[in-house]
């Protein structure tokens, strides 16, 4: 399996008919490629989220009025639809089962169940448009493959059993030379309920079944061609990066870039796999390749933006020369499964920073009434939202003089709520505020990439 590529689409990458047939032709024109993670067709995964969020009858007939009329978009367009459409409507039908009990109690578990149909869906019906361009293909669940734990809505794998069930079923069908098509997103747990990997888990489980396969690499195909000096709809001059590094990619991943997952590169970094990034819109305009070592490597390499911050900052004189404060402050958050980003600290307060990625697919909310309580009982817990981290990313930044002059020189106009700077030698972090990030991330791109 050394030529083994595994690919992956986004949801806009299956958005429709025709989205679909150009991935289609993708794979076909690749013979490495020979197996295939797709998303739910984009929007439907938001629906879905909506209806296990618990709904009226009438709210719920409208959501899955739209989750019907975007598969049956596709669907028309096939020459023949007689055998994909008895299956979609199956998996409809569970849908509409499922929205119902969502709506008379929730749980992350029938959460991750409803939202699991999305991905069925859509790799349904591409095995069909592969078909219709005279390509066999075999479809797999992919539940069958990935295992993990049972924390609903951000699920952790069991990477032995994983592999385990790798080489009993996927291996045997890509020694046959199948094309195998599977899902992203979506694993099993030890009880066989259903669960997620989090928002943007397609990535993951792509990286997942690459590593389990010992592949050459993996294609991440999506609507952008490769990875940009930071966001080309805020910045019309940024500059497609062809190659960057393991470390680089997952900073900007964490920070907000959107192109990658951040736990994409976990199972790509342990078995040095290559991922490559590239537009199925245009894939003739080539992309980007992330590996363990790129050269070269300059000092600053992208910028990246995350939108939606919540600032949390806890003060108590007890912290004064105390012991275990910290710890005592970490515990609660971890109880909470509340993930911290950046972190200042001073005497007597801490100030750190939360993102609603570090929360479950489900989009519950970050700071529960629980969470506040406790953290209450020990500190003053002071919340500030509207706010935007700003990163920069680059190499060695922690050894090279001048970087904070350059960064607050080009921003002294604005107003830093908080920077982060030395505790990694990827990024610097500037938390600003939501209104003026976006000419924060034009200036900083002037001022360290265009000049």
């Amino acid at each position: 399996m050394a030529n083994l590529s595994v690919a992956k689409f986004g949801g806009t990458s299956v958005a429709n008919h025709a989205a679909m047939t150009a991935c289609a032709k993708i794979i076909i024109a690749d013979p490495n490629t020979r197996v295939v993670v797709l998303s739910a067709s984009a929007g439907v995964t938001n629906l879905l989220v909506a209806l296990a969020a618990g709904c009226d009858s009438t709210e719920r007939a409208k959501l899955i009025g739209e989750v019907r009329q975007i598969q049956e978009n596709i669907l028309n367009e096939l020459k023949d639809s007689s055998t994909v459409r008895l299956e979609v409507e199956a998996l409809l039908t569970n849908i509409e089962y499922l929205a119902e009990a969502a709506s008379l109690a929730n749980s992350t578990a029938l959460t991750d169940e409803l939202i699991s149909h999305g991905e069925m869906m859509s790799t349904k019906i591409f095995v069909q448009i592969l078909r219709e361009l005279n390509a066999q293909a075999t479809w797999v669940d992919v539940r069958t493959i990935v295992a993990t734990n049972s924390h609903f809505g951000k699920a952790v794998p069991n990477d032995e059993q994983t592999q385990k069930n790798s080489d009993n079923i996927l291996k045997p069908l890509i020694d046959r030379g199948e094309l195998v098509i599977t899902q992203g997103f979506i694993g099993r747990d030890a009880n066989g309920k259903t669960t997620t990997l989090g928002r943007g888990g397609s990535d993951y489980s792509a990286a997942l079944i690459a590593e389990v396969l010992n592949a050459k690499d993996v294609l991440i195909w999506t609507d952008v061609a490769g990875i940009y000096t930071t966001d080309p709809r805020i910045v019309p001059n940024a500059q497609r990066i062809d190659t960057m590094s393991f470390a680089e990619a997952a900073e900007m991943a964490t920070f907000g870039a959107k192109v990658l997952h951040p736990a994409t590169l976990l199972p790509a970094v342990r078995s040095n796999i290559p991922v490559y990034v590239g537009s199925s819109k245009a894939p003739q305009e080539g992309g980007t390749w992330v590996t363990r070592d790129p050269q070269p490597r300059p000092t600053f390499r992208a910028i990246a933006l995350r939108r939606d911050q919540t600032l949390l900052t806890l003060s108590s004189l007890n912290m004064l020369h105390a012991q275990g404060f910290l710890a005592n402050v970490f515990s609660i958050l971890a109880k909470h499964k509340i993930s911290v980003d950046t972190i200042t600290t001073s005497e007597v307060s801490i100030a750190l920073t939360l993102d609603k990625t570090g929360s479950a697919s489900s989009g519950t909310e970050l700071l529960s009434g629980d969470l506040l309580n406790e953290l209450s009982e020990v500190c003053t817990v002071k919340v500030d939202t509207g706010l935007a981290l700003v990163a920069l990313i680059g190499n060695d930044l922690h050894l090279s003089a001048g970087i904070a002059k350059r960064i607050f020189d080009t921003l002294e106009e604005y107003n830093i709520r908080m920077i982060s700077y030395g505790a990694s030698t990827n990024n610097v972090c500037t938390l600003v505020h939501s209104a003026y990030a976006d000419d924060v991330v034009r200036l900083l791109h002037k001022a360290l990439f265009e000049a």
